[in-house]
């Protein structure tokens, strides 16, 4: 049976996901129906800006992390490039080799690159896992340092 932790959180992921695919799907049709880009070229522009909007909500809501956003910000930078990337090659075969009609592309797209970012989202940018062991060894240092010196502990002459 699945964790309803990690079930909640992909809903939560997923629902904030929603308000960057929002942004990332009125670039596309905006781009393309224009004429300024390709449907691979309007999504992975869209994708970046929509990466840009997730960063904030998922930090904040979906992890609810308290780590230092020098150290997430970076790494989720990596992870939505390589959504970015991933989205445009899925659009390219999509929409070009197989040619899909670009909208649906985009959902067959969105969904695959929601399950990858997600899962290395949750295991790398804010591992819940790595936190809680730095905590725990964080306690045992400051711990052991509070300890009262035994005499087996003093310096030898």
């Amino acid at each position: 049976m699945p964790d309803p932790r990690v079930a909640r959180r992909f809903a939560v992921y997923a629902g904030v996901g929603a308000i960057g695919t929002g942004t990332q799907y009125a670039i596309l049709i905006a781009m393309v129906r224009s004429g300024y880009a390709s449907p691979a070229f309007g999504s992975m522009a869209g994708a970046s800006i929509g990466a840009i909007v997730n960063y904030g909500l998922n930090r904040r809501f979906t992890f609810r992390s308290s780590s230092n956003p020098l150290s997430t910000a970076p790494k989720f930078a990596i992870i939505a490039l390589l959504g970015v990337l991933t989205n445009g090659v899925c659009m390219k075969f999509l929409a070009t080799g197989l040619a899909l009609n670009y909208l649906i592309a985009q959902l067959v797209t969105t969904a695959l690159v929601l399950g990858l970012t997600y899962l290395l989202n949750s295991a790398w940018t804010f591992n819940e896992q790595e936190r809680l062991s730095g905590a725990v060894s964080n306690a045992s240092i400051t711990v052991s340092s509070n300890k009262v010196p035994s005499p087996g502990d003093a310096p030898s002459s």
